[in-house]
């Protein structure tokens, strides 16, 4: 029994690595951007496509491949999604075009949409009562750990020796989990017989592409008119009207036809790709409007702030950083918090209290975002919000699945996380959306203040949003426009400041959202402490 208990809990430890390969390459990710824009010269648009690739992707197919691990083991599939993982990696480590790059991103999707529901559900199936509770935390202070690593690692690295490094780190990671996980994970997997819901899958990816492709491409191609045309290859728009509002027509309806076709096959005892009757379960309900309603306001500044770091203060990747530390480590600590406090204090309480400390940290870092800022100010903004993050992440997890059956694990906790990373890439959208759209209209409100020509106000409008602010340097080094670098910085701490409390706005809904939680405990230890004592 005891070698039995071992061996669960140094799985435990593989699983949770497994979560850490994603979450170092998307926090390296961020430090990287800045100096990927400068080597590839890729565009504002592509910094926010070299995101949502991943993103979008990894949203999409959270509930079909949760549904595959019930059928076909959860530790075959997290083993396959890790070697898709790391080679796309390679290839993302390798790409010498930024179209090729956000190709590899896609990829790379793929393999972390295989790894993240089938972590939560091999520790659903492994653990039970306060084991699992703390075996969330683990998981959770996994996060928070990484976290911590990635931005320093991925700061040393691209300063040191190149942004591609941060990519190709993936590599021994994944080496590392295919030998644990083959050595100390058991297979876990439930009998299913109805097929899986294929139809299902394509109309969820169709609905999370058309909305981000909106939501990015508004601002280039025009919310409703035609700002400039859309081609693909030889493919040329012929309508009068922008793709975008076309985009979001296609993504509300595939999103009607995918929860009607799933209500009505649920109904009939189909296999549908989200399990309808799942959403019975209050807990289960409410967790995941709260997760993904949270989610809006967590990641999207994570875009900003390097940027802002790099093209505004002037720092390099490793600065950037030790900055961004701060945020991991009091994700960290937080974390490690939550483990302790689990069984003793109220799981929704301390959710709430998480996401209060957000709230507070992004909106206290979203007042001192300035030109001219001190951005020591900035480290115990960014701890606090990330403490928050720390304390709400694993509890709010552990909330949304305490009431899902075993033998529904894998749709669990890939619905679970579904809306935690559909809550992210409009997250990512929408805030990236209003950081450019906000420099952009910031400089040239105030290139027209210093009277400066159309047509040069314009010219320098676009280097800077295009480039996500990497043009700044370049407008110093030239005479006729080295006034206008003030300026430009100012555009993009205008810019940043108005993701920041966009962000905060979000986590207050959020927070508004977790008053439906009730209290957090299992629905069977509810009704137990509901149901009288018998008289004997």
């Amino acid at each position: 029994m005891a070698e039995s208990a071992r061996r669960r809990w140094v799985g435990l430890v593989f699983i949770s690595v497994a979560v850490a390969l994603i979450i170092v390459d998307s926090t390296i990710v961020n430090v990287a951007v800045p100096s990927i824009v400068t080597e590839l010269g890729i565009t504002s648009t592509e910094v926010q496509w070299v995101q949502e690739a991943y993103t979008l992707v990894f949203a999409s197919l959270l509930l079909l491949f949760g549904s595959l691990a019930d059928r076909v083991g959860r530790r075959r599939l997290m083993l396959i999604g890790v070697v898709i993982f790391a080679v796309a990696s390679v290839a993302a480590a390798l790409a010498p075009t930024g179209g090729l790059l956000i190709l590899a991103r896609l990829v790379q999707g793929v393999g972390g949409a295989m790894i993240l529901p089938t972590t939560l559900s091999l520790i659903n199936a492994t653990f039970r009562g306060r084991e699992r509770g703390i075996a969330f935390a683990v998981w959770g202070s996994t996060i928070g750990g990484m976290a911590a690593v990635g931005p320093l690692l991925g700061g040393w690295l691209t300063t040191e020796f190149s942004w591609r490094w941060a990519f190709g780190i993936n590599v021994p990671l994944g080496i590392i989990i295919v030998i644990g996980v083959l050595l100390f994970v058991n297979e876990s997997k439930e009998p299913q017989r109805q097929r899986l819901d294929l139809v299902g899958a394509a109309l969820s990816v169709v609905t999370f592409g058309a909305l981000v492709f909106g939501l990015i491409e508004g601002r280039t191609y025009g919310w409703w008119g035609v700002n400039e045309t859309f081609t693909i290859g030889s493919f040329e728009w012929p309508l009068p009207i922008s793709p975008v509002p076309v985009a979001f027509g296609v993504a509300a309806l595939a999103l009607v036809t995918f929860i009607v076709r799933g209500v009505r096959r649920s109904r009939r005892g189909e296999s549908s790709l989200l399990e309808f009757s799942l959403f019975r379960i209050s807990s289960f309900r409410n967790g995941n409007i709260a997760a993904m309603v949270v989610a809006l306001g967590e990641f999207g500044i994570i875009l900003s702030l390097p940027l802002w770091l790099q093209f505004v203060l002037g720092f390099d990747a490793l600065q950037t950083g030790f900055v961004l530390l701060a945020l991991a480590a009091g994700s960290f600590v937080a974390s490690g918090f939550a483990g302790a406090s689990s069984g003793k204090v109220n799981a929704v309480t301390i959710v709430r209290v998480g996401i209060l400390a957000e709230i507070v940290g992004i909106a206290w870092a979203g007042f001192i975002i300035a030109p001219d800022a001190q951005w020591g100010w900035l480290i115990p903004a960014l701890f606090v919000y990330g403490f928050g993050v720390g304390l709400a992440t694993a509890q709010l997890t552990g909330v949304v699945l305490q009431d899902v059956p075993v033998e529904l694990s894998g749709q669990g906790s890939g619905t679970q996380s579904t809306s935690r990373q559909v809550g992210s890439a409009l997250g990512v959208a929408i805030l990236g959306t209003i950081l450019f759209t906000t420099t952009g209209a910031s400089l040239g409100a105030s290139l027209d203040d210093a009277q400066v020509p159309a047509e040069q106000r314009d010219q320098v409008v676009s280097a800077v949003v295009d480039s996500a602010g990497g043009a700044i340097a370049g407008l110093g080094e030239n005479p006729a426009t080295a006034d206008f670098v003030d300026d430009a910085k100012a555009a993009l701490s205008d810019g940043t400041r108005a993701s920041a409390f966009t962000a905060a706005a979000f986590l207050a809904l959020g927070l508004a959202a977790t008053l439906r939680l009730g209290s957090g405990k299992r629905e069977e230890e509810s009704a137990a402490e509901a149901t009288p004592p018998s008289r004997s």
